[in-house]
Formats: structure tokens, C-alpha cells, sequence
């Protein structure tokens, strides 16, 4: 059973302009997928005549009906996000549950703080785990918090102010009991999705997008230099089981050597039972010993040797699993915007035809700013080269217009480029009989001849 999440921040400034620009999406993060950008939804709509997210807090302070002087330092308004783990946000994507999940998420966004105080919801469906960005103004009635606990100690005239006057209050919004509260209530309503909240009073924080990927870059920088070590590692032990090996050879070389020269001197020793005899047997016995510990040390090395190998071989097993985990996660992903992708093209013909445009722009030769412009409606002026794939050649082109638009007398979802009015393979045919007739020869009339 995974977890929820449902972070509060306060916006600092009259504007929040920097978080809108990477809500709207007019600001690309470097963690944004931009094929799934179409994706993301609006789920509060805006009031009239208000288009962005900094219009639509700007309007819901002024039709707040608030009597005091609002200072720069106010807060006037809370960012809300709310998600949940990784794999328990992509089960509920899978199971198609997404739009429940938002459903219920907005409702208890309205019943906790009000509809009129929530001016903007998106669902982020672009980055790596599914997630809503809320804005909450925190409009507020009723006495102040801390006005309440405070008496009055002196004397003088005191003044009764209006119950239920609308003032802005972050303060009265994210106390730490009203926090707990939250987060309590919204476990209630995501029990049903398998989240949970978190451990109550645990000192775990909120870690940032940036922070979490500069973690993630620095662990994978840390696994590949373990990875490097343990090659490293590796490669000196056998470097050390081929010296081992032939110092064993050498060592029984010399043993036998050894065995035969005593056995020698011990039959030599047996006919002439001389004093020498027995200090050569000595020092044959203590050259036995040598050996033996010698052996021994040589099986201690081959048994750490072993455990080393061992080792290695387990962490770099483990380490190439996670890579691999890792792989089949991303196909995985791949080929579940693959199929998206071709249901959405299923589901919507314009959208294939798009598609077909945009590739047809770029083969001829525009840019992508210019063929972004082009597949808008607007029409272009090029200089350049185009390129037939009929003719396969470029042509010039001086000053040409462009544009690209539907022809309903042929197919309402067909779309067509033309160049100057023609269509692009009909430009093309001119530009190529062009060419044909500038290469033909210059023939001079005679008098008298015929050509």
C-alpha cells in the first residue's frame, strides 16, 4: 500500500509567475516529456475574460469583497500538490481511474476550502508521475486566529468588527493543527485508491523536482564509478590467481627437487653414518615445514580469492539487473504512448493528418519554427531550397509563399500545402519543365534550314 501526497506552499510575491510559467507549460522543464504534453487538462475553469493563472488569483482577491488594504508582503496564494507513489499512480492510470482520481481530489479541495477560493487545477500527465497542481486564495471570514486568543489588558474604546468580513489569511489557512486535519481527511478519500497518509509526526520532507534528480544523477554517477572498482578489482585478482599459480608450480618444482636430492643424501647417509648426514636432515625436515606452511598460505589466498570473485560477481549481477529493471520500465513506457498515440490517431483523423503534414513540411525543407508556423494555419515567406522526393532534387525558391489549409471540397480532414498559390507537386512539375527547358540546347535559325 503506497502513499499520498499533499504539499502546501505558500506563493511569495504580489505574482506567482515563475510557478505559472511551468503550470502552463510556457516554461519547458528539463523532466518534461513534451509528447504528452496534450495530456495535461484544465480541471477548474476559468471566469470570464480571465485567461491564465495569475489573472484568475488577481480576480478572485478583487471579487472577494475585501475591505482591508492588502500589503506586498501578504500571501495571496497557496500552490497544492497532490499525487501519490510512482507505481500506485500508474496502477490507477492503467485501470483508467485517472478521472476518478481527479474527480475526487477536486471535490475534497472544494468541500475543505471552498469552490470560489480554488481558481486553478491542472493535471500534469507529462512527467514522470501523474499529478495535480492546485491554487488556493486563501480568503477567509471571521476573526482573526490570534486576535481570538489575545485579551485586552488596557483600557480604552474597543471596536466590534463584522463576523463574517472576507479578509486574505495564509496564517489562519496552514496552521499545524488545520495541517493534520488535511491531511487525515484526504486519507479518507484516497483509502479507496490503496494511498495512505504518512507516519504522523515523521521528520521526512518533501524533496523538490530539482533535488530529486540531482540525487538520481548522482547515485547513477556513484553506480558506475562502483561498477569501474569492481572491473578494477577483478581484474587485479586474476592478475594475482595467474601469479599464484605459477609460484605454485615453481614451489612443488622445488619440493620434489628437495624430496629427491634427501632421499639421495639419506641412502648415501645409511652406507657412511656420518655426522653431516643428520644436519642435512635437519634441515631437510625444517624445509618440509616451509612447504606446508607455505601450502597453507596458498589455500587461505585461493579461499579470499574465491569470496572476492564471489562477491563481485553478485554486485555486479545486482547491478545489471537494475539496469536492466530500468530498461524494461522505459519500453514499457514507450510502447504505452505507441498505443496511445494510435488510438488518439484512431479516435481523431485530423490528428494522423497532422501528423502526415508535419513530416511532408520537414522532408520539403522548412524549419520547425517555420513549420510549426505552417501547421498554425499562417502563411510564410521562404528563400531557399526545397526538396522533391518525386524529383529528387532541390529547387530554388525566391520569395515564395507558403501555407498549409484544408480543401472540404476534397476531404474535410485532408490538408494541402501549396506554394504560390499551387499546390506543392504541381510547383514542383513547373520548377522541374523549367530546368528542362533551360538545359536544351540553344539552336540557331538559318535561312533555308529546317530543324
Amino acid at each position: 500500500m503506497g502513499y499520498f501526497t499533499l504539499d502546501f506552499k505558500k506563493a511569495k510575491g504580489a505574482s506567482d509567475a515563475r510557478m505559472s510559467d511551468h503550470i502552463e507549460r510556457r516554461v519547458i522543464a528539463s523532466n518534461v516529456d513534451s509528447t504528452r504534453t496534450h495530456l495535461n487538462r484544465e480541471l477548474v475553469e476559468l471566469p470570464e475574460g480571465v485567461t491564465v493563472r495569475d489573472e484568475a488569483i488577481a480576480h478572485r482577491i478583487r471579487s472577494a469583497g475585501i475591505k482591508r488594504k492588502i500589503t506586498s508582503d501578504q500571501v495571496r496564494a497557496i500552490r497544492v500538490m497532490m499525487s501519490g507513489t510512482h507505481g500506485d499512480m500508474m496502477k490507477i492510470q492503467q485501470d483508467g481511474r485517472m478521472d476518478e482520481w481527479c474527480n475526487d481530489s477536486m471535490r475534497w479541495l472544494y468541500k475543505t476550502f471552498g469552490r470560489e477560493n480554488i481558481v486553478s487545477a491542472v493535471l500534469h500527465m507529462d512527467e514522470t508521475t501523474p499529478h495535480i497542481h492546485a491554487t488556493l486564495v486563501p480568503v477567509v471570514t471571521g476573526e482573526r486566529r490570534k486576535a481570538k486568543q489575545k485579551k485586552q489588558t488596557q483600557g480604552g474604546r474597543t471596536y466590534r468588527k463584522k463576523a463574517d468580513a472576507a479578509r486574505l489569511c495564509a496564517d489562519d489557512v496552514l496552521n499545524r493543527d488545520k495541517l493534520t486535519g488535511y491531511h487525515d481527511d484526504y486519507a479518507k478519500v484516497m483509502e479507496k485508491y490503496g494511498l495512505q497518509r504518512g507516519v504522523r509526526g515523521s521528520e521526512a520532507r518533501h524533496v523538490t523536482t530539482a533535488q530529486y534528480y540531482r540525487d538520481l544523477k548522482r547515485q547513477t554517477g556513484e553506480l558506475e564509478t562502483d561498477v569501474q572498482q569492481l572491473q578494477s578489482e577483478k581484474k587485479d585478482a586474476d592478475m594475482q590467481l595467474k601469479q599464484v599459480k605459477r609460484e605454485i608450480g615453481t614451489q612443488k618444482l622445488e619440493a620434489v627437487k628437495t624430496e629427491a636430492k634427501t632421499a639421495l643424501i639419506a641412502k648415501v647417509g645409511s652406507l657412511l653414518g656420518s655426522g653431516e648426514i643428520k644436519e642435512l636432515k635437519q634441515e631437510n625436515r625444517q624445509l618440509h615445514e616451509e612447504v606446508a606452511s607455505r601450502d597453507e598460505s596458498i589455500v587461505k589466498l585461493h579461499a579470499m580469492m574465491r569470496e572476492q570473485r564471489e562477491q563481485s560477481r553478485r554486485e555486479l549481477t545486482e547491478v545489471q539487473g537494475k539496469h536492466i529493471r530500468e530498461l524494461d520500465e522505459t519500453q514499457k513506457q514507450v510502447s504505452r504512448l505507441a498505443r496511445m498515440i494510435e488510438k488518439a490517431c484512431a479516435w481523431l483523423p485530423q490528428l494522423k493528418e497532422l501528423f502526415r503534414m508535419e513530416k511532408l513540411c520537414r522532408v520539403v525543407g522548412f524549419s520547425a519554427e517555420q513549420t510549426a508556423k505552417l501547421m498554425c494555419g499562417e502563411r510564410i515567406e521562404y528563400s531557399g531550397t526545397l526538396y522533391s522526393e518525386e524529383h529528387r532534387r532541390n529547387f530554388k525558391a525566391e520569395k515564395v509563399t507558403a501555407q498549409v489549409f484544408k480543401n472540404t471540397d476534397v476531404d474535410r480532414n485532408k490538408l494541402f500545402l501549396h506554394i504560390n498559390g499551387q499546390s506543392i507537386s504541381d510547383w514542383f512539375k513547373e520548377q522541374f519543365n523549367k530546368l528542362c527547358r533551360n538545359m536544351q540546347p540553344k539552336q540557331k535559325l538559318k535561312s533555308g534550314m529546317k530543324i
